[in-house]
This record gives C-alpha cells, structure tokens and sequence, in this order.
C-alpha cells in the first residue's frame, strides 16, 4: 500500500492506493469520529462491494442509500433524497459518510456532507478510476444544473481516499477508457515524462496490467496533491486541472447528461484545447498528433457531435466557473507538460476553431 498526503494545514488527509484495502478494517475505522455511519452507494456498484464495506462497520450505527447510477441522477433532487435518509434516522452533526462509487456518487455524497448540519465528515472509495485519480481528490463536491455542469456545490474535504486497485477488475471497458483521460491529462499539464511514459505503456493499461495501473494512479494522484496542496479553491494553478473540461462540459450539457461518459467529453474537450493552442502558435502538428493519437489509441472520441454547432458550443462555455467579465476563459498547452492558467481567449478565433475542428 502506498500513503499519499494531501498538505492542507488542519484539512490535511491520506490517500490510500493499493490493492485488498476493502479488507483493512483500520483504514476506515481510524477516520470514523463517531457510531453513526452511512454508506452512499449506486446500483451497481452495491452489488459488487456494499458487502466488503459494511464488514468494515461492525459494531458501529449503519445505515445505506443506493442512489441510481448515472450523471442524469447527479441532481439536487437526489442529494436532498441522502438529507430525508439522515433526518429519518437521526443522524447528528458526528456521523460519518461514506461514498462508495465513481465521480457522481463520490460529488453527491461530499456535497450531501459538507451541507447536512454545515458539515459531517466523510469519506471517499472510488470505484472508477477516473474518480480514483481524479474527482474523489481535492474536495469538490455538487451537482449539475440543467443549464451547467457542477454548478453547485462546494469546497469539501474528506477524511480520507481509499483506492483499492481491486475493483478496477469489475470496471468495463468503456468507463476504463474514460479514467485514462484523466490520467493523460496530468502529463499534459505539468508532467511531460508521465505524457511519455503513457505511450509507452498504453498497451499494459488498456489490459489492465496491475503494476502499470497502480503506477498510473500514484503519479496522478501525487500531481493532484500537490496542486491541490498549493491551491485548495482554484485561484490560479488548480485552474489548470480544467484543460478540456470547458469544451468536455459544454458537450455533455448540450449532448444530455450520461450520453458521454465524463472522460469521453474531456477526451474531445482536450483535442479541442490541443488545436486552439496550435492555432495560438504553442503546439506544433507533431505535438497536436501526439495529443490526437494518444486519445485514439485508448478508443475515446476526438470529434465533437455534430449536433451541438459552434453557435450552441459558445452559448454553453458561457457557463462556466472559469469565466470572468462575460469573456471565455480557457487552460491551453504552451507545450506538451506546460498549461497556462486560464486566457480569455479572442471569440473570432474561438469561433473559427469550433466551426472546423473535426467538422469535415
């Protein structure tokens, strides 16, 4: 097992990575402050690993609420479901939460917790690995709005991340390739030897090879940290972890919710940000192609739908958290490994980007 720290002062916190950590009772148990327990999980993931997590609680107050899955689900409608089950049972302000899923549970039920009673602990067990190496790091929790994606929502810390290896096992296919997105994304942003090690090892990933993988998710893991230990609510450089995710979000807004995966929609957000910042004068094509292909190889989408127009795609990235003053803000690539914090970016350009990437 590997210990990683998120440095935040009193908010400090441990990831655990490793393989069989369902199965160590302490890991849970040193973090939980009170007898009070309930355990956020979705259909399918509750088949799979409810079992392993409530042998962890003997002894304590379990309750359980199995959520939907799915990011149509990921509403303030169901977050005040978790409120009803904690007031019906009378949960005190010492209870812990555990989520026990990918990014939507994981966002839902730290958002359920730093808003019940103005804060009760919580903890997060990510079960994907995009939520592995991403979204259960770093404290941000909420749900989408019909207008915008993770709209509302907060600066949350949890206790602590338990990532076990295992359950990548039960992953498929298609939510394997969409945490990888992610993954490919600190390489981009500040790691230019991950980027390239990532091509290297792209075959023993897509197989699930468990050294590859656990390799993966710590240095991913050990990039969030840091940025998250220097910025914990993106004033400047945790900015960067956004690269694709103005366009990503946009085509999951304008596309439905859960018609792409998040990482699919990173995945073509990226490429995005990969040819504007070609367009810019920062990529050369052989660093764009690279970008391109390496998304390709994992089997994502590059292309975004034709159904959402470069008009559409402009009135959708005007909601967006990193917006100012009414300009559309964007992290690009100065180079493979470098970002930029966000630049208002010049509407002509951006329109002219939209209306050709991947149009013809």
């Amino acid at each position: 097992m590997k210990k990683l720290v998120v440095a935040l002062g009193n908010r400090s916190y441990p990831i655990y990575i490793g393989s069989g950590l369902l199965n160590q009772p302490e890991l849970f148990t040193q973090h939980i402050k009170s007898r009070q327990v309930i355990v956020i999980t979705n259909e399918t993931i509750a088949p799979l690993y409810l079992d392993a997590v409530l042998k962890n609680l003997q002894g304590y107050i379990v309750e359980q609420l199995i959520l939907p899955d799915g990011e149509q689900f990921k509403t303030l409608e169901f977050v005040s479901g978790i409120f009803d089950k904690l007031l019906t049972c009378k949960f005190s302000r010492n209870a812990t939460l555990i989520s026990l899923g990918g990014g939507v549970i994981g966002d839902m039920g730290g958002f359920a917790a730093a808003c019940y009673q103005r804060g009760i602990a919580f903890l997060q067990i990510p079960t994907t690995l995009l939520a592995q190496v991403d979204s259960s790091v770093g404290g941000k929790t909420g749900v989408n709005h019909p207008l915008g994606k993770n709209m509302i929502g907060a600066f949350y810390q949890p206790q602590c991340v338990i990532a076990d290896a295992d359950v990548l096992d039960t992953l498929d296919d298609r939510q394997l390739a969409a945490g990888l997105a992610e993954v490919i994304k600190y390489g981009l942003i500040r790691d230019a030897d991950f980027f390239d090690w990532l091509e290297n090892n792209i075959t023993a990933l897509l197989a699930r090879d468990k050294q590859a993988l656990s390799f993966a998710i710590e240095r991913s893991c050990i990039n969030k940290a840091e940025i998250v230990s220097e910025d914990e609510t993106e004033t400047g450089i945790r900015a960067t972890l956004n690269l694709g995710h103005t366009f990503g979000h946009a085509i999951e807004t304008g596309a439905g919710y859960g018609v792409y995966l998040h990482g699919e929609a990173v995945a073509i957000g990226t490429c995005q940000a990969a040819d504007l910042s070609r367009r810019k004068g920062w990529l050369n094509d052989a660093d764009v192609e690279r970008i391109i292909n390496l998304f390709k190889k994992i089997g994502l989408p590059v292309t975004p739908p034709k159904e959402i127009d470069s008009e559409r795609f402009l009135e959708l990235m005007a909601v967006d958290k990193k917006n100012s003053d009414g300009q559309i803000r964007l992290i690009l690539l100065k180079q493979i490994g470098t970002a930029t914090l966000p630049v208002n970016i010049n509407q002509e350009l951006l329109g002219a980007a939209l209306k050709t990437y991947g149009r013809t």
